[in-house]
């Protein structure tokens, strides 16, 4: 039903609401989704760190059980031991470097030591005194392992003792320190045996060995040892360990470090595939929700087209019934109420025809007085007095005009009794005024009223002409009744804004004040013989049929009347 506002169907309502609920549903879910594919990213990626951990400590102490077996053996040899007892360093040195060059890898430490510490011979590394041999005497006679910064080389060591036996007891005859130093090869070893994290051993504040580059190792320095940090734009992940001595006092640190660059790329690849899988989610989502949308809203278009038509006067319509539910039951009863509209449609015809004729009757019962007055009169005239021929012709003429007027009003009774509508004519303002005012001249005149009417023959519109001459002719027969010793009656008529503006007034003793309010209400009357107060009351409603008004004009002397009607 059209409305006059520009409205958005419900369908287009069910489809908006729905996919603002459907995209953020989706969007709140993608960003579920992604939060927990980061979380699942940082977690995976303290896994690999802890991993790398894991693998370099298995690495590390491969390494050193691989020094410590050798400097065992070593320790176990006859041929070693007999050296060693001579206390010669050279011949020391000659059979140490004899079995370790067939035993050792290079970048390795090979020292043997005095119990004090002193170096007896250096197959490989630096010379003087060992601190460490004396704190690892503790350990004695179990092999002792640890790191330690010897020059400006940081190494994994292990000490190992050499027993000799004598008669008594076995003594310490000389200390083994084996090691392996911790550089930058070892460093690249470490990383690509754990899948790319970077490795840096620090030591005594510097840095031992490093996998990153000058630059990063700078800004390593500056980022200190937080679990995440920056290095030159790239977001890392930090695990630290502490490297000691074989006290377990801490010599260094080791760090092991996992870039997020590879967990960012997935994580961008997972959101530009969230990003369509959202899309093409929303989309679907949307275009299935307008298709059953549609299908449900079917029946409702169908009662909004039924109820169009109804507005337009089509009580025949119906709507179709189709399965269950409460929009089949809705269609039943908009059947049913289409049916009782119809009925009640044709009873309420019949019932205004029958109030029509009613009121029509009041009206022409009321209208009728008027043209049997002027019969009567002059049918007395003409039985009881003598009159000139041309007397007998102007009274045939009334009584003949006034039974014309008599059958037009029962004409128009038949009329709206049958059903048949009056169609509207143009007609000249003057002559219907004239043709009303035609049975009330003689009156008048026997009265001493005059009448003028002021209204140009140009002026004309559509008017149901006999309603409208009874309006004119209640006016004036009021005005000639209220005046009954003469008196003057003046009919004006102009044009105002599209509009014809008729105005009546006369000069007798004017409208009492008992019933200026009440005016135009049925069975109101004041001052009159035979009247039953229906005049003004039918006359105003006839004007107002034809999309005007009528009302009373209050005035010093007299009355005054005012006709508006479209023009």
């Amino acid at each position: 039903m059209k409305t006059g506002r520009h409205s958005v169907s419900l369908l287009w309502r069910i489809l908006f609401s729905t996919s603002i609920a459907i995209t953020a549903l989706f969007a709140a879910m993608g960003w579920l989704l992604q939060d927990q594919f980061v979380r699942i990213a940082s977690v995976t990626l303290e896994d690999e760190v802890r991993a790398s951990f894991r693998a370099y400590e298995s690495l590390w102490k491969a390494r050193g059980d691989q020094l410590a077996s050798i400097s065992l053996i070593l320790s176990r040899l006859p041929s070693v031991r007999s050296a060693f007892s001579t206390g010669d360093g050279a011949t020391i040195r000659d059979s140490a470097n004899e079995i370790w060059d067939q035993l050792s890898r290079p970048e390795t430490l090979f020292l043997v030591c005095d119990p004090k510490g002193v170096v007896i011979a250096a197959v490989a590394g630096p010379g003087g005194q060992i601190d460490v041999v004396r704190s690892a005497a503790r350990e004695f006679p179990k092999q002792a392992r640890g790191f330690v910064t010897l020059g400006d080389r940081l190494y994994q060591i292990v000490i190992t003792p050499v027993y000799v036996a004598t008669t008594q007891d076995s003594a310490l005859l000389n200390v083994l320190v084996a090691g392996i130093a911790v550089d930058a090869e070892l460093a690249r070893e470490l990383k690509n045996a754990t899948g790319g994290s970077d490795f840096v051993f620090l030591a005594g504040g510097r840095m031992a060995a490093s996998t990153l580059d000058p630059a990063g190792e700078r800004a390593l320095a500056a980022a200190g040892s937080a679990p995440q940090i920056e290095l030159l734009g790239s977001d890392y992940l930090q695990f630290t360990s502490p490297l000691t001595d074989v006290d377990g006092n801490s010599v260094g640190e080791l760090r092991i470090l996992r870039s997020f660059k590879g967990a960012l790329s997935q994580i961008t690849k997972v959101r530009s595939r969230l990003a369509v899988l959202w899309l093409g989610a929303v989309l679907a989502g949307i275009g299935l929700t307008y298709l059953l949308a549609r299908r449900l809203l079917k029946p409702v278009d169908d009662l909004d087209r039924a109820a169009s038509e109804i507005a337009s006067g089509n009580y025949d319509v119906r709507v179709p019934v189709e399965g269950g539910g409460e929009i089949a039951r809705l269609a039943e009863t908009f059947n049913s109420m289409c049916a009782s509209l119809s009925k009640a449609r044709e009873d309420l015809i019949r019932q205004e025809r029958i109030s029509t004729i009613g009121r029509l009757s009041t009206s022409i019962i009321h209208d009728l007085r008027n043209p049997l007055a002027a019969i009567y009169g002059g049918a007395e005239m003409l039985v009881d007095g003598k009159l000139s021929g041309a007397q007998v012709e102007r009274l045939a003429s009334n009584i003949y005009k006034a039974s014309r007027q008599v059958q037009n009003l029962l004409q128009e009774l038949a009329d709206v009794t049958q059903g048949r509508a009056h169609a509207r004519e143009v007609c000249q303002l003057r002559e219907v005024i004239t043709a009303a005012y035609e049975p009330l001249a003689a009156s008048a005149e026997s009265r001493g009223v005059a009448v003028r009417i002021d209204v140009e023959r140009d002026v004309e519109l559509p008017l149901d002409r006999s309603p409208m001459e009874r309006v004119f002719q209640n006016l004036l027969s009021n005005a000639i009744e209220a005046m009954p010793n003469g008196g003057f009656v003046s009919i004006r008529a102009e044009r105002r804004d599209g509009e014809i503006v008729v105005s009546v007034e006369d000069t007798g003793p004017g409208i009492p004040s008992s019933i200026a309010d009440q005016l135009f209400e049925p069975f109101v009357t004041a001052g009159k013989k035979n009247g039953v107060g229906l005049g003004l009351a039918l006359s105003r409603k006839t004007v107002v049929s034809h999309g005007g008004d009528l009302w009373s004009d209050r005035k010093d002397d007299g009355a005054r009347f005012i006709l508006r009607l479209p023009g």
